[in-house]
């Protein structure tokens, strides 16, 4: 393969391998000219468990330079031969463990070579393509956000006719609707981001809102997917037709109300869209502007004004440090404390030099891709299963926990040296990881400013120009901001879906507890797929993408298999929907979302885990990369 190549100015060049992170660098050397010395001694780089981990990796001064002097002499070429694209997978499980300095497991291989766009993630056709798809019940995707983009630009390669209905103006999703300040990814965004079409070239390692809602737009520009999107169309109900084999599909649209006839119909809706306001006393009743982050007001002015936010989440979080020089007073209503991890850089813009890095030399951003997925993916899960014969079971599950949450106590302690008040009341209790994973972006030194107060009593209720605590303290505010989560248990139920028994989905998953096969399918709902769905959330790490396209791959290649077939109807069978439920509360008995004494919107009210999965990502992928129709009643219409 050869690439098509245009050298800089040596003076960029040295510029930039001077910013260059040699784990990658070596990398590159090897693709380049397949000399197996880069992957050997003295080139191994040193094991780094950081996020952001040292450019340098651990190797000596002097073969830094001899590894960058190597790299300006290949990339000052007029051409680059390339000796070796995509590795395979025995090959790929020694690059990747030489990257790292750590063993990594096998499995990985295929899963990461799809990641980083060595191998496609396109799901494919055989022979048995049928020569006419029918186009008069196409499938129906509902939200245009990172789940329908996935799919969609499998569906568009594909040829399978589609539509996305969406409520919205625009594609984005939750990253178009949340402009709150601050707002930003808290998953690198070289791992939060498509393993198909152009990089982006981010600002920052975590970037904010409007860069991620730009991707989104370009992402569904380049993969074909705007002109198949409704705008400015809700769902109001969907009701499977036995008869007819199809789902009726009722909408309100810029016309008026509608209905389509879909085959299938798709949930890209996700878990975190439907704000959760809380029941507080006197909501009504509040003189100002009160609203949930979600619904943050355009140009809405904050200067010198009495702030009140309830809740301290990762929205929070975002909200106070970007806000907190510009409001007169910011009174902070906290229910639990959170455990938050320091990130450095989380803030530094991407160096000029590492910008042409990621952008111009091949197969540097798929390897710095891969560094951030595997950092931010699965190292992370064994510390989150509990430890039978662990000694400190009230404080932590196993030792390295116990080291996680001696490393953030004293992040903490250090950040709130001086004021104990505020120590007593930031440290949390229960294990690290128990609830979603925070990051510390200047959180701890924004509750410090003497505008700020973070309290802990109870709210009794909003009054007209404040909010009143259980003591009877009322604190004057001129905006309350609910930062307080989502209904994440709804999920595709909100659509008002009726299956095949007559039954509504909303019933089948009452009390707060949905389930579904994989987190994709339920029994009784033919031809309904649920993206994002029960049990499919991350806690332990990984990017919400990563998941998406997983479960469009899936869909993807159901579909597939149904048009190659000739099958009218999927339904997966009770049994399979049951065994696998089991297995997944099974594995979370012995995880970190059901310590004793402990909440989290992951769990519902009976304390089963509903929202994230005890998977590693690697077994979710495997589980999702091709349907198993024995799974599942089939009809046909041959």
């Amino acid at each position: 393969m050869t690439e098509k190549w245009s050298p800089p100015p040596q003076d960029e060049l040295g510029e930039a391998l001077v910013e260059a992170d040699l784990r990658v660098l070596l990398m590159v050397l090897f693709h380049i000219t397949g000399d197996r010395k880069w992957i050997a001694a003295p080139y191994l780089p040193k094991r780094d468990v950081n996020l952001i981990a040292d450019k340098e990796a651990g190797l000596p001064a002097d073969i830094g330079a001899e590894i960058r002097k190597a790299a300006a002499t290949l990339l000052s070429a007029d051409q680059l031969d390339i000796a070796i694209d995509d590795p395979g997978d025995e090959l790929m499980v020694e690059l990747m463990s030489r990257c790292l300095g750590e063993a990594v497991p096998p499995e990985y291989a295929p899963m990461m070579r799809e990641e980083m766009g060595l191998m496609s993630r396109q799901v494919g056709w055989s022979d048995n393509r049928p020569e006419r798809l029918p186009t008069e019940r196409p499938v129906v995707i509902v939200g245009a956000g990172a789940s329908g983009i996935a799919l969609g630009a499998n569906l568009v390669k594909l040829g399978i006719p589609f539509v996305i209905l969406e409520k919205n103006d625009q594609v984005g999703g939750t990253w178009y609707e949340n402009i709150y300040p601050g707002c930003g990814v808290d998953t690198p965004n070289h791992a939060y981001s498509f393993s198909f079409g152009t990089r982006n070239r981010w600002s920052r390692y975590f970037a904010p809102r409007d860069e991620i809602h730009d991707y989104l737009v370009r992402s569904a520009d380049e993969a074909g997917i705007r002109p198949y999107v409704e705008f400015n169309t809700a769902v109001t109900k969907a009701d499977w037709d036995a008869g007819a084999k199809c789902w009726r599909v009722s909408f309100d649209g810029p016309k008026g109300p509608g209905e389509l006839e879909a085959m299938a119909l798709v949930s890209a809706i996700g878990q975190l869209s439907l704000p959760s306001v809380p029941p507080i006393e006197g909501v009504d009743d509040f003189a100002g502007p009160i609203f949930h982050t979600a619904e943050w007001p355009k140009g809405l002015d904050l200067d010198n004004k009495r702030i009140a936010i309830i809740g301290t989440g990762a929205s929070s979080m975002q909200i106070v440090p970007s806000v907190v020089d510009q409001v007169a007073s910011l009174d902070i209503y906290q229910r639990s404390a959170q455990w938050a991890r320091p990130i450095p850089k989380y803030h530094d813009p991407i160096p000029v030099g590492s910008q042409w890095l990621l952008g111009k030399v091949p197969y540097y951003a798929a390897w710095f891709r891969f560094a951030m997925l595997w950092r931010y993916g699965d190292g992370l899960l064994p510390s989150l299963k509990k430890d039978p014969h662990w000694e400190h079971a009230d404080r932590s599950l196993n030792r390295s926990n116990d080291r996680h949450r001696v490393q953030m106590t004293e992040h903490i302690l250090e950040e709130l040296a001086g004021r104990e008040d505020l120590i007593e009341k930031c440290l949390p209790s229960y294990p690290p990881y128990g609830k979603r994973i925070l990051l510390d972006n200047g959180w701890y030194s924004a509750i410090t400013k003497p505008n700020v107060e973070l309290v802990t009593d109870d709210i009794r209720r909003i009054t007209r120009d404040g909010v009143e605590t259980v003591d009877g303290v009322v604190r004057k505010a001129d905006i309350v901001v609910l930062a307080t989560g989502f209904k994440v248990s709804l999920m595709t139920a909100r659509l008002n879906v009726t299956g095949l028994s007559g039954e509504n989905l909303s019933d089948v998953w009452a009390d707060d507890n949905p389930s579904a096969h994989l987190g994709i399918t339920v029994p009784g709902f033919p031809n309904l797929f649920t993206m994002q769905g029960p049990n499919t959330g991350l806690g332990h790490g990984g990017s919400a993408i990563f998941q998406a396209e997983c479960q469009a791959h899936y869909i993807a290649a159901c579909l597939v298999q149904m048009f190659e077939r000739g099958i009218d109807t999927i339904d997966v069978r009770q049994d399979v929907h049951d065994a696998y439920v089991r297995r997944v509360d099974a594995e979370h008995e012995g995880m970190i979302w059901t310590h004793p004494g402990m909440s989290t919107y992951y769990r519902n009210a009976k304390g089963r885990v509903v929202s994230v999965m005890p998977w590693r990502l690697v077994d979710y992928w495997s589980m999702t990369h091709e349907p198993d129709f024995t799974e599942y009643r089939l009809t046909s219409a041959k």
